[in-house]
């Protein structure tokens, strides 16, 4: 899970450069990073959503 985290928290950061492009310079193209890396960000912070979700059950499970 701490790898997941990491790369979630990477993802992050590599879309800074992009969203100053786009906000203040009005760059196109890296608003369509940003739009690409926040894509990414969904389906990553699903994924994570999803293991936490198993990890409970499994947990809750093990409990009885």
């Amino acid at each position: 899970m701490n790898n997941n985290f990491s790369k979630l928290k990477d993802l992050v950061m590599s879309l800074e450069g992009d969203f100053e492009k786009f906000y203040d310079k009005g760059n196109a193209a890296a608003g369509t990073r940003v739009r690409k890396g926040m894509q990414d960000l969904k389906n990553m912070a699903q994924d994570i959503r999803k293991e936490v979700q198993d990890q409970k059950n499994a947990n809750s499970e093990s409990a009885k």
